[in-house]
Order: C-alpha cells, then sequence, then structure tokens
C-alpha cells in the first residue's frame, strides 16, 4: 500500500462519528423510529459505533443490522471472480422505520444502489437515508449520501483505505495509490 496521505487519525474518526451520530438524531428528531444498518465489511463496525454514540447522546439504543449485498450488485459475476458472500443479519421489522444505511467509503454507488435493493426485499422501510464515512466521488450511479464524514476528492488513480480497529488493529482513514 503506498500511502499519499493519512487523511482522518484515530481521535478524527472519534469526531466524525460523534458528529454523523448528532446529525442523525436532529434530522430524524430522535432515535425512537430509527434503524441502523451497517454494510459488511466495515459498514457494520461503524454502524455499531454510531449506535454506542446515539445511545450515549440520546439514551436509547437504536436496532442495528448487517447487510451483505453482493449478490445484489450488478457487477459481482464480472467484477468478482468468487464472491466473497457473507450474511445479511436483520432479524428484525424494517415496516415504516427510518432505515440509517452506513458504510466507509462511497465510491461508484453501485453498493449503495444493490443495498437498497436488498432492503427493498426486506420490507417497506418509511425512508432509507444513506451515511457514510468517507465520500470519494466518481459516482456511476444517482446516488447520494444524507450525512458524509469527509468528502475527499481522489483521482481515478487513488484510493480510499479506510482502517478499524476491530480488522485493521488501527483506526485511520488513508488515501493511497491505486496498485493497477
Amino acid at each position: 500500500m503506498n500511502v499519499k496521505a493519512k487523511i482522518i487519525d484515530e481521535d478524527g474518526l472519534k469526531r466524525t462519528i460523534t458528529r454523523l451520530a448528532h446529525e442523525i438524531l436532529e434530522r430524524n428528531k430522535g432515535s425512537e423510529n430509527i434503524i441502523l444498518i451497517g454494510m459488511r465489511t466495515r459498514g457494520e463496525f461503524l454502524a455499531n459505533r454510531i449506535q454506542k454514540k446515539i445511545e450515549e447522546i440520546d439514551n436509547s439504543k437504536p436496532e442495528l443490522g448487517i447487510l451483505d449485498a453482493t449478490l445484489y450488485r450488478d457487477d459481482f459475476r464480472t467484477r468478482l471472480k468468487q464472491p466473497e458472500v457473507s450474511v445479511t443479519d436483520i432479524t428484525f421489522d424494517i415496516n415504516e422505520k427510518d432505515i440509517i444505511l452506513i458504510d466507509d467509503v462511497l465510491y461508484t454507488g453501485r453498493t449503495a444502489r444493490a443495498s437498497l435493493d436488498a432492503i427493498m426485499d426486506l420490507g417497506r422501510p418509511s425512508t432509507i437515508q444513506f451515511c457514510v464515512l468517507v465520500d470519494r466521488g466518481h459516482r456511476e450511479m444517482p446516488i447520494k449520501a444524507d450525512f458524509v464524514g469527509k468528502n475527499i476528492p481522489t483521482s481515478i488513480h487513488e484510493e480510499i483505505k479506510v482502517k478499524m480497529k476491530e480488522i485493521d488493529d488501527e483506526d485511520a482513514v488513508y488515501l493511497v495509490e491505486s496498485p493497477n
């Protein structure tokens, strides 16, 4: 990994998660009707941290689900030679709820679009709002995040690498050169 810059450090990530939790609560007038759904893999860890922060702020703990939209992607047969499919863990009713879909990086919009299809197969929520840690641009789908931790414009030859302690032993966001 050829690191060009460290964009967010551990303290910056904590501040960003706190701000995102406040923005979610503000827009939804509290946490009464919201459900957090983290997108595998790092989105699930972000969702867990946002859930804890919301509980700390609002004194209530919204439901938390995990979504794997791999099989809903329009490019999984061409882009992924052997797709890694994980388990979706949403064991509660999502009908008439305000879903906060959480992911680490928004890039082309294809994963977000696939996630919308997956959620709609599970029920009919009142709203689906999209929260991302980093929006790096280069959209291929008409997708826009409702809550953005940081906008980081990238070139097509750069990537954003999010590191989280749960699986990477570090909390940070890096701008790196693409391996291609």
